[in-house]
C-alpha cells in the first residue's frame, strides 16, 4: 500500500523555474517589473494542521521570485515539530507566542520579538510551550541552495499528527 503525501516535504516541489529564450530577458525583465509589490497575506490559505498551519507567501512557484522563499507558521501550544535538517540558513523571526528550539541536540528559548537562525546541516526542531499559539515568519535562501545542488535535506523524525487536547477545532485566521 502506498504511503499517503500530506505534507510538503513528501511532494516533488520545484524551487528553480527555467528561463528560456533570449539571453538578454528583457521579456523576463518586463514580466518581473509587472508583478505584483504587494502581496495580501488574507488571499493566501493556511495549509495543514492539527498542531501546525504553513502558509508559502513568497516562493518560486509564485513567479515572483527564485531566490527566497518567505512562509508563515502558526503552532498549537505543545507542539515539538518534526526533526530535520537542510542545507540552506533559515531566519525565524518570533510573531507571537514562546517555544525553543533544538539545534544538534542544544536548546535555544524563544519568545514574540526574537530571531531564531538555524544554520546549514543543524538537525533542528520547533517546540511550543505556554499557552498563546505560536506565529512565525520564516525566511530561507532555500531555492538558491538547491539550485547551487545544495540537495541535503531531510526529515529525521515526523511529528505527531494527533491535536492537542483543547486545541481540536483551532483554525488559523487570515490575516
Amino acid at each position: 500500500m502506498a504511503k499517503e503525501k500530506w505534507e510538503k516535504w513528501e511532494k516533488d516541489r520545484v524551487f528553480v523555474r527555467g528561463i528560456k529564450g533570449n539571453y538578454d530577458l528583457s521579456e523576463e525583465l518586463k514580466r518581473l517589473r509587472n508583478m505584483p509589490r504587494v502581496i495580501k497575506g488574507k488571499d493566501i490559505p493556511f495549509m495543514g494542521g492539527p498542531r501546525m498551519w504553513n502558509r508559502d507567501i513568497i516562493h518560486p512557484a509564485s513567479g515572483i521570485l527564485q531566490s527566497i522563499h518567505l512562509h508563515t507558521k502558526e503552532m498549537i501550544p505543545g507542539t515539538v515539530s518534526m526533526k530535520h535538517g537542510h542545507q540552506n540558513d533559515a531566519l525565524i523571526y518570533i510573531l507571537e507566542g514562546q517555544g525553543y528550539e533544538i539545534h544538534d541536540g542544544k536548546r535555544y528559548d524563544w519568545k514574540a520579538g526574537d530571531v531564531v537562525i538555524v544554520r546549514p546541516g543543524c538537525v533542528h526542531q520547533h517546540c511550543v510551550t505556554g499557552d498563546k499559539i505560536a506565529k512565525v515568519l520564516i525566511i530561507k535562501g532555500k531555492p538558491l541552495y538547491l539550485f547551487m545542488n545544495l540537495l541535503f535535506q531531510g526529515l529525521v523524525e515526523p511529528a505527531s499528527k494527533d491535536p492537542v487536547p483543547g486545541w481540536e477545532d483551532y483554525k488559523p485566521a487570515a490575516y
